[in-house]
C-alpha cells in the first residue's frame, strides 16, 4: 500500500476564501498542495514547505492545460482536484448585462468542466482521484438578488451528478460541496464589484440588495478552517461521499 503524499490541485486560493483554507488544511495532513489564483500576490501567507503557488485563470484554457502538465511532470500525478475557484454576481436579473452573465458562467461553471477536462484523463490512467466540485446552498435555495449565482450553482449541480455517474466506471470519483454560510471573502467582493444601474427599476432595494449579499457571513456562519477540516477529511477517505453539506443556511432552510 502506497504511503506517497497526496498531489492536490486547489483553484481560488485568494487569501481570505476558502481555497486558501482548503490548501493549508490538505497541507497539514501532509499533502502535496499546488493553490493557485489569478495572481501570486493575493496568496500571500501560504508559506508551508508542502504548498506550491501557481497563477491559475480558471478562465484559460491554455492556462490550465500549462499548471497540469506542471503539476503532472512534477508529481507524475494529481490525486485531489478541488474546484473552487468562482465569483459572485449580486443584484436583480433583469439588471445584469448578458456580459456578466457570461463571466460568471465561465467563471463558476464552465470551467469546472474545462479543468475536469485536463485532470481527469490522467485520473483515470491510475484508476484512482477525487474531484471536488465547490458549489452553494444557492444551487437548491435560490433567493431574490442573487438569481445570477445561483444559476450557475444549479448548473454546476447537474453539471456534478453526472460527472459522478460518468466517473465511476473511470474508478475515479467525484464529489460535490454544498456550504451554506461559511466565512470567506465572496460576500465583501460581491459588494465591491456591486453597481447599481441609474434607471434600475430596483434602485429602492438597493440596501436590501446589500444586506442579502453579507448574509452569508452574519452571524452562525461556520469558521473557514473548521469547514476545511471536515471537507479535507471526507475528500481523503476511502469512500468519499457524493454530496457533502456544511453550513448554517442550509440547516435553517432544511427546517423551515
Amino acid at each position: 500500500m502506497s504511503t506517497s503524499p497526496r498531489v492536490v490541485l486547489v483553484t481560488g486560493c485568494t487569501k481570505g476564501g476558502i481555497g486558501y483554507s482548503l490548501s493549508q488544511e490538505f497541507a497539514r495532513t501532509g499533502c502535496i498542495v499546488y493553490a493557485t489564483a489569478r495572481k501570486l500576490e493575493v496568496m500571500d501567507g501560504l508559506d508551508e514547505s508542502n504548498i506550491h503557488k501557481l497563477v491559475l485563470d480558471v478562465t484559460n484554457e491554455k492556462q490550465i492545460a500549462e499548471v497540469v502538465s506542471t503539476i503532472v511532470e512534477a508529481e507524475g500525478r494529481i490525486d485531489v482536484l478541488v474546484n473552487n475557484a468562482g465569483m459572485s454576481c449580486p443584484g436583480p436579473l433583469l439588471d445584469l448585462t448578458l456580459e456578466q452573465a457570461r463571466r460568471i458562467f465561465e467563471t463558476n461553471t464552465f470551467a469546472v468542466l474545462t479543468l475536469s477536462r485536463a485532470v481527469v484523463p490522467h485520473m483515470a490512467r491510475r484508476h484512482k482521484g477525487v474531484v471536488v466540485n465547490v458549489s452553494s446552498v444557492m444551487g437548491e435555495v435560490p433567493t431574490p438578488w442573487m438569481g445570477m449565482y445561483a444559476a450557475t450553482k444549479a448548473a454546476l449541480h447537474s453539471i456534478t451528478e453526472t460527472l459522478w455517474m460518468e466517473c465511476k466506471a473511470l474508478n475515479v470519483d467525484v464529489m460535490l460541496l454544498v456550504p451554506g454560510q461559511v466565512t470567506s471573502n465572496i460576500a465583501v467582493n460581491g459588494i465591491a464589484a456591486f453597481d447599481m444601474p441609474e434607471n434600475s427599476l430596483y434602485r429602492r432595494y438597493f440596501k436590501n440588495i446589500l444586506e442579502r449579499v453579507a448574509y452569508s457571513q452574519s452571524a452562525g456562519a461556520i469558521p473557514a478552517d473548521e469547514f476545511s477540516r471536515a471537507v479535507v477529511s471526507a475528500s481523503l477517505s476511502t469512500s468519499p461521499p457524493r454530496t457533502w453539506v456544511l453550513g448554517m443556511f442550509w440547516r435553517r432552510w432544511t427546517k423551515a
